[in-house]
């Protein structure tokens, strides 16, 4: 029975940043229209992150490996899975990240229209850096970049049946993918050929894997790359900030990054399902319920950032852009690199970031975060 005192939102057709600020406002927790309870605060959200044993993962009908685990048996799949994400392993791919960042920003800067920074800048380098990285064959990129649109379409949908569909066409794809398996060096073959609970991994469990690696990363990383580009179109004194930003070290780029992420974060929210009953803000919330954890709310939570401040290093303890807890995010250095690389090229190549009169940014919406279409023009370095 749901808490009357509660309010229900619709969250559908909304900008979930916007949203959510105005909620937050007034309430740590509301009901959306799919009856899940979704916590807005900070403190709420890291509390229930951390609180495995009362707030499961398991909320999914799917086989989602690790973020569906919890336990042991997460522990033992995010072993095998870590392995694959350290700084030692990922270093060799980032000269052929450089690569295809440099030719793709080559090649935009040639064209003589505008283009979308989502989707030819950012989805376009996600669908080629994960390629490179897992070995996956070039002929699989226009799939790739078609099935990414699909999906965003889908999962604005809501449609079940949709989101379905795109699923099984991923699945397809990466099945292709196994029987391509350009070297046994390759990191998909070497998945292929792993073992968990000294028995080999089975067919439905590296797809799951290579599903969770794939398909959420190479949506997130477009939107990612689209509300990096819409950040510093918008700067006021651009230039200057553009060259400043060349100066800074790794860390600090990252910081700069991190942050800019923070206060607007596509990936905007994780499930978790109560394992008993609880008590969140005062309101009593019945074992079995769906707990959405509003990471977008939780970064932009006035009373851990304040009102729209700009402080990367003063943040990055308190910023959940990658999650919190047993489930925080494993591909963190991956993403971390791949995102430093684009910026540093745009950097290297790019003296403006034009926004285009005619055409204005436009925001995603739920249950997706950022923009839609970030329409720019880049003007190059003389």
């Amino acid at each position: 029975m749901a808490d009357t005192s509660i309010p229900r939102i619709s969250f559908s057709g909304q900008d979930v940043r916007a949203l959510t600020d105005e909620l937050r406002k007034k309430h740590r927790i509301v009901l959306n229209e799919l009856d899940q309870w979704v916590l807005l605060r900070h403190k709420d959200i890291c509390q229930a992150a951390k609180d495995e044993q009362r707030f499961s993962s398991a909320v999914s009908r799917f086989l989602q490996i690790p973020n569906g685990l919890d336990g042991a048996e997460h522990d033992v799949f995010r072993a095998l899975i870590e392995k694959y994400l350290t700084p030692e392993r990922i270093e060799p791919f980032v000269p052929k990240f450089k690569e295809i960042a440099r030719n793709l920003i080559t090649e935009l800067l040639y064209k003589d229209k505008a283009i979308d920074a989502v989707y030819d800048l950012g989805a376009v380098f996600a669908v080629r850096a994960q390629c490179a990285w897992l070995g996956w064959p070039s002929t699989l990129e226009s799939r790739l970049l078609t099935w990414v649109k699909n999906n965003q379409i889908a999962t604005r949908s809501r449609n079940l049946e949709r989101t379905a569909a795109v699923a099984n066409e991923f699945d397809d794809i990466i099945r292709i993918a196994l029987e391509h398996k350009s070297t046994e060096q390759s990191i998909t073959a070497q998945l292929s050929a792993d073992k968990v609970f000294d028995r080999p991994l089975e067919q439905q469990e590296i797809i799951s894997i290579l599903r969770n690696w794939t398909s959420g990363d190479l949506g997130s990383m477009a939107l990612c790359i689209g509300v990096l580009v819409a950040h510093m179109a918008k700067q006021k004194d651009q230039t200057t900030i553009l060259r400043q930003m060349e100066a800074y070290s790794d860390k600090e780029l990252e910081l700069y990054i991190d942050e800019v992420l923070r206060l607007d974060n596509p990936f905007i929210a994780n499930r978790r399902r109560t394992t008993c009953a609880v008590n969140i803000g005062g309101h009593d919330i019945p074992e079995g319920e769906q707990i959405v954890l509003s990471w977008i709310s939780a970064n932009r939570d006035e009373d851990v950032f304040g009102v729209e401040q700009f402080d990367p290093a003063g943040h990055a303890e308190e910023n959940l852009l990658y999650g919190i807890g047993r489930h925080v995010c494993p591909g963190r250095v991956l993403a971390t690199w791949q995102l430093r690389t684009v910026v540093r090229e745009l950097l290297k190549q790019v003296s403006q970031i034009e926004m285009i009169a005619t055409r204005p940014f436009i925001r995603e919406e739920a249950p997706i975060g950022g923009y839609k279409e970030v329409p720019v023009r880049f003007v190059g370095r003389n």
